[in-house]
């Protein structure tokens, strides 16, 4: 009986040792069993940079920086609803900056807010930043079509 056990024991703790074979995670659909079509990287010494790739599910993107600190590029991708999504951007000192159909637009600026700018560009206080106004007087300007 003894050995029974001994045995019984032996080979119970032989199936706990096998190596367990992992079963492939796919449940993610088409997404999660996507390939790399093509990539390409390039990092210089001086900190300048461009990057592109693009999957087997339809995903692209690149970008580019002369700097290594301000950067531009594109991405685009399919919901999972059938619409295409493609985003073009700048990354700066003013911050990411996309632009894309499905994006939000800004609403038109106010007559009196461009006007008020347009007294300041007029008659600037001294120490105005007058690229950066001119900048937004742009921007506000454009909002109105």
């Amino acid at each position: 009986m003894f050995r029974k056990l001994i045995v019984a024991s032996l080979v119970v703790s032989l199936v706990v040792a096998l190596p367990q074979r992992s079963q492939p995670r796919n449940s993610g659909g088409d997404e999660s069993i996507a390939e790399t079509l093509a990539q390409d990287t390039v990092i210089n010494a001086d900190g300048s940079y461009t990057y592109n790739y693009e999957t087997s599910n339809g995903i692209v993107a690149s970008q580019a920086s002369n700097d290594g600190t301000n950067a531009n590029g594109n991405f685009a991708f399919t919901a999972p609803d059938g619409q295409r999504y493609e985003i073009v951007y700048v990354a700066d000192e003013y911050g990411f900056q996309p632009q894309g159909a499905h994006l939000p637009t800004e609403p038109p600026a106010p007559d009196h807010v461009i006007k008020m700018l347009e007294d300041m560009r007029a008659n600037p206080p001294e120490g105005a930043d007058i690229e950066s106004l001119d900048a937004t007087l742009n921007r506000l300007r454009a909002t109105l079509g």
